[in-house]
């Protein structure tokens, strides 16, 4: 990915970051003025159902309600779902088909190539950093050798670059199986605080309280599978994209270099001649 690209996925993901920021603040503020706007009717009433009524309503105040291990695993499941969002602007941004195999490169190399001109090849492909420069300029600084060497030498950066852009992707394969678990692990916290209530009012606790402990840890739950299945699902799409384009770029760079494989059959088929010896002289008449 160049300097470019990097620099434009980091502003997309600020921009991401500074909404969800607002969107976050605008939600508490709504979610700290309505239990004061509902205060004097509450005070007007003042009736044992009004008084005992004390389910939060809304996602930040269930959030909110289930304690401070609620929300620190779910600022954990924001920060994942922020890193999930950054590392697919920057694969929409790398993964792109212009960016891994400019076009007329492999012509323009092909063409250098009969000319004989192999540093200007190498100068045009250091020039034009992508996927399939990378491989070109490979297979090139083998020229001196056979054309086996030359293929090796492709098939070696082919799946050096594979590897990198596959531990790129990896990272959302991570996210979308460690968000599970950190929901899950505050949905257990959850469970146990519940049911320790129950524990320590001798079971006097109601259907109604063990009900209300259990759904605000189930939130965490929830919030961990929102972050899961984009996250995996952004990594199958990723993964099978990467694999398209190396497979393209492999075969644009073997179409690149045909004319150093000619030269090298040639050149094997020169060496066979000289090594063969001569004819026998014909016998005297």
């Amino acid at each position: 990915m160049n300097r470019s690209n990097l620099i434009r996925a980091r502003w997309a993901s600020s921009i991401l970051l500074l909404v969800l920021l607002v969107w976050i603040s605008q939600q508490l503020s709504v979610a700290a003025q309505q239990p004061a706007a509902d205060a004097p009717a509450a005070a007007a009433v003042a009736s044992p159902a009004a008084a005992g009524d004390k389910t939060p309503s809304g996602f930040f105040g269930i959030v909110f309600a289930g304690g401070i291990s609620g929300v620190v695993i779910m600022i954990s499941l924001l920060g994942l779902s922020l890193s999930a969002a950054y590392l697919a602007f920057e694969q929409l941004l790398t993964l792109r088909h212009g960016e891994m195999m400019p076009d007329g490169l492999d012509d323009e190399v092909r063409e250098l190539i009969k000319a004989g001109q192999f540093r200007q090849a190498l100068e045009l492909c250091a020039g034009t950093p992508s996927l399939l420069a990378v491989i070109i300029r490979q297979g090139i600084v083998e020229v001196d050798g056979d054309w086996n060497d030359v293929e090796k030498a492709m098939e070696d950066a082919t799946e050096e670059q594979s590897a990198q852009l596959f531990r790129r992707v990896e990272y959302l394969s991570v996210i979308g199986n460690i968000a599970p678990m950190v929901g899950l692990l505050g949905t257990v916290i959850g469970m146990i605080v519940a049911f320790q209530e129950v524990a320590s009012t001798q079971g006097s606790a109601g259907a109604g309280d063990l009900a209300a402990g259990i759904y605000q840890a189930l939130v965490t739950t929830v919030g961990g599978l929102i972050v899961a299945i984009p996250s995996l699902g952004a990594f199958a799409v990723f993964r099978n994209r990467i694999d398209q384009l190396v497979a393209e770029a492999a075969h644009r760079a073997q179409r690149a270099l045909v004319p150093i494989k000619r030269r090298s059959r040639v050149a094997q088929a020169q060496a066979r001649t000289a090594a063969s010896p001569p004819p026998p002289p014909p016998p005297n008449a």
